[in-house]
């Protein structure tokens, strides 16, 4: 027998990793569907009031989005580009298992703030015994997913994207061979925040049709409002996520551009989390408790606001030129990315 190539055997390696991350993640999501969709599950859980339910009802949605998209790159592992891939897909694991970690935290701080005869109960002891064994689970894929990620390093001059790998299976699936080639890829790099908020929105819209029907809401306001909260935050989870992984390689854009949309994370950043501290932050603006949907909504939906136009501000004075050189490598490989005939496969 042959030795395996270095190469091959690093391949191994990430993709062991890959597999052992996503099986901590599975178990992590169907703890928490458990814990919200059951409604007696839910009625006892430490963790079910806010700020604790946004953290939870957050990552519900974008761990098993990052886990499908890592899922699916597994198919590609062995096509070309494979640097670049595994680098790629552990720094996506790595993204996705610090959202658990975070989530695992929380849910802890929530059994801490409880007191000890609040935590009497069956599905309490069920719900912190699963929460232990989620945790044990992410402690023990982190360390070889941290290895993994100090051996693989940072990106030098990135020639492949998670959307190369999209072109190369639908290149070997019959339907799509001769319906999908690399101007969709060029389409999607151009559109990329036009893409974004279009999954933000649909995501958000079946999360506030989830919410609405369970909750029986009949107030508009709420509603809307509660679908803006979840476009905000997802669209803040693809920009974010995309930045941490590479997903998308993006062309170059204009400075005003970039702050722009740097100003427009930012603000939805701040709108989750004035939405998980509303109560603590509703004394410094009114009286009483808040209980008025268009009162949440001014306090909410105007921090973000006021986040975006402060976040602006800094960017456009403090950081004249940083931006522009920040992005000149990254840009760089946009363009390698879009040039004709970079890519191809075989049949």
């Amino acid at each position: 027998m042959e030795p395996m190539e270095p190469d091959e055997e690093n391949g191994r390696a990430s993709a062991a990793v890959v597999w052992a991350s996503l099986g901590a993640a599975g178990v992590f999501e169907a703890l928490t569907v458990l814990e919200t969709q059951d409604e007696t599950v839910r009625a006892a859980s430490p963790w079910q009031d806010d700020p604790y339910d946004v953290v939870v009802s957050l990552t519900q949605f974008t761990v098993p989005m990052l886990a499908l998209v890592i899922a699916l790159r597994l198919l590609a592992w062995r096509a070309p580009g494979g640097a670049d891939r595994a680098r790629q897909t552990v720094r996506a694991v790595g993204a996705m298992t610090t959202l658990v970690g975070l989530t695992l935290a929380t849910e802890w701080a929530a059994v801490v703030a409880r007191t000890p005869s609040s935590l009497e109960g069956t599905w309490i002891r069920v719900l912190i015994g699963g929460l232990a064994v989620g945790s044990v689970l992410t402690a023990a894929v982190a360390v070889p997913l941290v290895r993994e990620s100090r051996r693989r390093g940072a990106s030098r001059g990135r020639r492949h994207d998670w959307l190369d790998d999209a072109l190369y299976l639908c290149q070997r699936t019959p339907v799509l061979r001769h319906r999908v080639g690399p101007e969709a890829a060029v389409w999607v790099r151009r559109r990329a925040m036009t893409v974004f908020a279009v999954l933000s929105t649909l995501a958000a819209l079946a999360a506030t049709g989830a919410q609405a029907i369970g909750e029986g809401w009949t107030d508009p306001l709420l509603t809307a409002w509660f679908l803006i909260v979840a476009a905000t935050s997802y669209l803040a989870f693809c920009v974010i996520s995309n930045a941490v992984a590479g997903f998308i390689a993006r062309p170059p854009r204009t400075r005003p551009r970039r702050v722009a949309e740097a100003s427009m994370v930012a603000g939805c950043v701040a709108i989750s989390v004035a939405t998980a501290f509303r109560d603590a932050l509703w004394p410094v603006f009114g009286t009483g408790p808040l209980t008025s949907v268009p009162a949440m909504a001014g306090l909410t939906l105007g921090a973000g606001l006021a986040t975006s136009a402060v976040t602006a501000a800094l960017l456009l004075v403090r950081l004249p030129h940083t931006l522009s050189g920040a992005r000149r490598g990254y840009d760089a490989e946009a363009a390698r990315l879009r040039r004709p005939g970079t890519h191809r496969w075989k049949a």
